[in-house]
């Protein structure tokens, strides 16, 4: 990790505009930090400068409960913001894993578990406020976009004011050039995003998930298309699908979470770590596991429906489980799989990566990864997201050992260009950072590429914006 040469804690925009400005004067380089919890280096200070640590500003402004949005500043993370919705009929969907922050979240375009059904980061910003680099103000769908309450308005639940709006909370827009996609994923390379207007959702008045085996990874990857295809109302589809190979590894188990929109293979060595974390006992096969969102009325249908599809693909073992308790042992295991990895190799370090790739070519592509590894020598447990392609390789690995750190290496840029050929994306959830730069290139080609850096250079020309990174 690179360190910066000083930190500041900005608490209001206007701050952070006046530090930024005497940055931009003095042509020191900036890096935005919300929680740190981005995986590609993107808070490295590779050329030094100051870190604008942003977790003060954790204001939540502007809940609109009949326009569906809030308003939040960087310190704002998404359990947070979920708390403070309590009460009120609505959440904010997007789940990363970690407790990120919302406006870093934006900052990297980030996904999660719920993409399936809700989306990711990018249709869920509506407006941002950036402080650009040379210390101007910048709303990317316009000043006083957001919604605001009028006089008079009645006080609703969660102490919202549910009164008359201002027309500015509409719903779209054609209003020129999409800024507000521009800065999603932007990565802290063009400005800092101080505040991001985000779009809330309803609580589901039912949720029920459940755990089928497959007799095999193609079997439980389609049974996951013809669920989507019937357009049956899955909140999420995932798991994770870890290869525990190198050294004393054996054959691959899989899990297919579709509550969390991960599917994730297990061999029997991850099967066995995560079942330490969770104590789950998790099945030695194809597994899918299905979360449902709806009305009371109509889950017992979907319910019917999914069942039927996975006896169709040859799945078994269905039990659904609507208490939360039940359903949040399942996702305690889901999420402690990075743990569960790291204890495949005490001591050690560990690396993720993901890629992403259409949903046809999804098993040819985990089977030939599962391959790379075994040959390659390397602890590689996995987890991805099945409803949309997307899977993260965690490496485990001994930093002092120079051989094997190179084996990573190579072998994520062997994963990022298997994923391209297969029509996919070097990256579909962490981002460029520091080491998919070269991928990018590959990936957008010389055009694509020229055209970012003549946007960077219009917006931050002399570099200072997280420099290295993305380009």
């Amino acid at each position: 990790c690179a360190p910066p040469d000083a930190v500041v804690w900005p608490q209001a925009v206007g701050q952070v505009q006046e530090l930024a400005a005497l940055c931009y004067r003095c042509r020191v380089p900036m890096v935005p930090f919300g929680t740190g919890t981005g995986l590609e280096g993107g808070v490295n200070a590779v050329q030094g400068g100051v870190c604008f640590d942003l977790s003060r500003m954790d204001a939540i402004a502007e809940l609109s409960l009949e326009d569906f949005t809030v308003a939040v500043e960087p310190g704002v993370t998404r359990k947070a913001l979920n708390s403070h919705l309590r009460g009120t009929g609505l959440w904010f969907p997007v789940d990363p894993g970690a407790d990120a922050s919302l406006c870093g979240m934006a900052a990297t375009g980030a996904s999660g578990t719920n993409a399936v059904r809700y989306g990711t980061m990018r249709p869920n910003v509506l407006n941002l406020r950036v402080v650009l680099p040379d210390g101007r103000l910048l709303h990317t769908a316009g000043p006083g976009r957001q919604p605001r309450w009028a006089l008079g308005g009645r006080a609703g639940p969660g102490g919202g004011r549910t009164g008359t709006c201002s027309p500015a909370s509409r719903r779209k827009r054609a209003a020129g050039y999409d800024l507000t996609s521009l800065f999603v994923g932007s990565e802290g390379t063009l400005g800092f995003l101080t505040r991001a207007t985000l779009r809330l959702h309803p609580l589901p008045e039912a949720t029920a998930a459940t755990i089928a085996t497959f007799p095999s990874v193609r079997a439980a990857v389609a049974c996951t298309v013809q669920v989507l295809q019937a357009a049956v109302p899955v909140a999420r589809i995932g798991g994770c699908w870890s290869l525990a190979l190198g050294p004393g590894g054996r054959g691959p188990v899989v899990g297919l979470s579709v509550a969390s929109s991960h599917p994730e293979f297990l061999d029997e060595v991850m099967a066995g770590a995560c079942s330490r974390f969770s104590g789950l006992e998790l099945p030695v096969a194809a597994t899918l596991l299905l979360e449902l969102h709806g009305s009371r009325h109509g889950l017992a249908e979907q319910q019917q429906q999914a069942e039927e599809i996975v006896r169709l693909n040859g799945g078994s073992g269905l039990a659904w489980a609507e208490e939360v308790e039940e359903r949040g042992r399942l996702w305690a295991m889901r999420h402690s799989a990075w743990y569960a990895a790291l204890a495949l190799r005490p001591g050690c370090q560990g690396y993720s990566t993901d890629v992403c790739v259409p949903i046809s070519r999804l098993p040819d592509v985990v089977v030939e990864t599962k391959r790379d590894l075994q040959d390659s020598g390397l602890t590689g447990p996995m987890v991805g997201h099945v409803g949309d392609g997307n899977f993260h390789c965690l490496l485990i690995f001994n930093p002092q050992d120079p051989a094997e750190a190179q084996r990573v290496h190579a072998f994520t840029q062997r994963l990022g260009r298997r994923a391209l050929a297969a029509g996919g994306t070097c990256t579909g959830e962490h981002g460029v950072g520091l080491g998919k730069r070269a991928l990018l290139l590959e990936e957008l080609g010389q055009e694509g590429l020229d055209t970012l850096r003549s946007i960077k250079a219009a917006l931050d020309p002399h570099n200072l914006m997280n420099p290295g990174k993305v380009l």
